[in-house]
């Protein structure tokens, strides 16, 4: 079984708050899942993750639990509480409900964002044509264009769904904008995002933003499980 912590990563402070400890041990763990560290399929031990962030168990443990809420950890026969894994089924899951949430953020982003805002999302754009080739930095870039588009529809119950979904998704892998040929689309899709929410055009932004998920999801799927795309 791999180890609790993660290669490089340091234990938490020994003093921390009462209130802000269960805080902090979900926030640690997330970040452990997200960055990869703790894998898909990684056994989650409450006493070796108090161990890692040198915390009691009762704030690990309630932190397991808002992670279990959220779908970033269940149970398996025989081998306990792991990072959870997404079958084929539970991907197509993920990303129907993502076409629909980054759809309506897209629609709402063309009505609601002001000037400011949208200017923003060009510029976003702009950088993104001169990263190419830098794909971490791509991928960083990607996020904050897809949060722009998500605050620029002035909707807070959006955004925590949004939240939600983007959540799971570190459940499977790494950023597909790393691929040079996923991050050479994915940009022409943005600038036709972005232009569509420039325009004021929310049927068109809507339409566009499926379209991106949509591709998305092709990609994702073919590097899952490639004999059943094949």
């Amino acid at each position: 079984m791999p180890s609790a912590r993660p290669p490089g990563v340091k234990s938490g402070p020994k003093a921390l708050r009462h209130g802000s400890r269960s805080e902090h041990a979900y926030r640690r763990l997330r970040d452990a899942i997200q960055q990869g560290q703790f894998a898909s399929g990684h056994r989650v031990m409450e006493v070796e993750i108090a161990a890692w962030l040198n915390l009691s168990r009762t704030p690990v443990r309630d932190a397991i639990r808002r992670l279990e809420g959220e779908g970033i950890l269940e149970h398996e026969p025989r081998n306990g509480l792991i990072v959870a894994h997404l079958d084929r089924q539970a991907v197509m899951e993920l990303y129907a409900m993502r076409e629909v949430l980054e759809g309506t953020a897209a629609r709402l982003c063309a009505r609601h964002a002001s000037d400011i805002e949208v200017q923003s999302l060009l510029d976003l754009v702009e950088r993104e044509r001169q990263l190419a080739g830098n794909h971490e930095a791509l991928s960083q870039n990607n996020r904050r264009f897809h949060e722009a588009i998500h605050r620029g529809a002035h909707n807070r119950y959006l955004e925590k769904s949004l939240a939600a979904v983007n959540d799971s998704m570190w459940l499977l892998g790494s950023p597909l904008m790393l691929l040079p040929e996923r991050a050479q689309t994915a940009a022409k899709e943005h600038a036709a995002l972005a232009e569509k929410v420039a325009q004021r055009d929310a049927d068109a932004a809507e339409k566009v933003a499926r379209a991106h998920v949509q591709a998305a999801q092709r990609e994702r799927l073919k590097r899952l499980f490639p004999q059943t795309e094949a």
